[in-house]
């Protein structure tokens, strides 16, 4: 118990304490109080110190995982565009598959096209990919070459088809194959398109083989996402473009129907580009390939012999010499794989084939 007497000269109160039989117990319960007040306050600085801390290890993590996007994303970039040439073509091959299909059955054809080909990309290829960059990385540089003499051979041997003027047998379109050839249609464009996303996974992954595997895992993921919905996104823009012109041309606005009509006469030249394009990237991405990978494996005077020419080329052009630098790579690269291609066009046509 405490009795406050005023103080008439410091006009301040005088505290007293006043003893009784409690008084001992009173004292040291200010003391347990005083302490545990001290140790309170020593607790929640610590709980705040350590919030602090743990918020600004959430920060750096945020930080951390927004750059290791960047990198996932600048990655994939990469290893996108080395694929271009497969890329485009395809894009250019893949609406031969629904030829002859009636226009309500084209759409979810296409979807079941793209289901196959993300599982292709990621059920198949991408852990074959993931085990050989960790395994067997020195396999890599072999494996590319066999996919760039392959691109070689497709892009080679289309050319000299358009040369010669001889092609291959095109298969009847579906409707005279009858109801039941869906399911074969299908077949066949997912295995067709197993071979071209094996070559997208391997030129991506050799794109990213000097990263961490978590950044090489995303990376691929994500081209193969990206590719895969570029791809049947642009197969089935370009599947029902004429039916949107006809849609168009059987309006009566008078403008409607001229962009219709167009719609519906461009787009035979479109597959055309298309696939004029595509030949010219599989050969110039499989010459390139293959002047890299024979670099690689020691013999690098050809590489050697179109950097010096880039150099000199960009050196002489006033304007634009990375462009022209590029383009100059491109060319000889170009060159070369239709050389290649051309050659395995040649040992592949001397085989003689088996009678059915």
């Amino acid at each position: 118990m405490v009795v406050v007497l005023a103080s008439q000269t410091a006009g301040t109160p005088l505290q007293l304490p006043v003893r009784h039989a409690d008084g001992v117990r009173a004292g040291r319960g200010r003391r347990l109080i005083s302490h545990s007040t001290s140790a309170g306050t020593a607790k929640g600085t610590i709980i705040a110190g350590g919030l602090a801390a743990l918020l600004d290890d959430i920060a750096a993590l945020a930080k951390l995982a927004a750059a290791s996007i960047d990198d996932v994303g600048a990655a994939a970039g990469r290893a996108s565009t080395k694929a271009l040439g497969v890329v485009i073509d395809d894009a250019a091959v893949t609406p031969r598959y629904v030829g002859g299909i009636t226009p309500a059955r084209e759409l979810p054809i296409i979807w079941k096209i793209t289901k196959g080909s993300l599982r292709n990309k990621l059920v198949f290829i991408l852990p074959a990919v993931m085990l050989l960059s960790v395994f067997a990385p020195w396999a890599l540089t072999p494996l590319l070459m066999i996919g760039g003499t392959y691109l070689c051979f497709e892009g080679a041997e289309k050319i000299w088809e358009f040369v010669t003027g001889k092609h291959h047998a095109e298969a009847p379109p579906a409707v005279e194959r009858g109801p039941d050839q869906e399911k074969t249609l299908v077949g066949g464009a997912v295995r067709t398109d197993f071979i071209l996303s094996a070559e997208i996974m391997v030129i991506a992954l050799n794109e990213v083989s000097a990263e961490s595997i978590w950044l090489r895992l995303g990376a691929l993921i994500v081209v193969a996402l990206l590719i895969t919905a570029l791809v049947y996104g642009v197969v089935a823009l370009i599947v029902k473009l004429d039916d949107i012109g006809l849609a168009l041309a059987g309006r009566e606005n008078g403008a409607s129907r001229r962009f219709g009509a167009l719609l519906v006469g461009a787009m035979p030249k479109v597959m055309t580009v298309l696939s004029v394009v595509g030949t010219i990237a599989m050969v110039w991405v499989g010459g390139h390939i293959l002047l890299n990978g024979i670099a690689d494996l020691g013999w690098a005077w050809p590489h050697d012999v179109v950097h010096h020419m880039e150099q000199a080329v960009a050196g002489f052009m006033p304007f634009w010499p990375g462009f022209f630098a590029w383009l100059t790579n491109t060319f000889f690269s170009a060159i070369l794989g239709f050389i290649v291609g051309s050659i395995v066009t040649g040992i592949i046509h001397l085989i003689p084939k088996r009678p059915r």
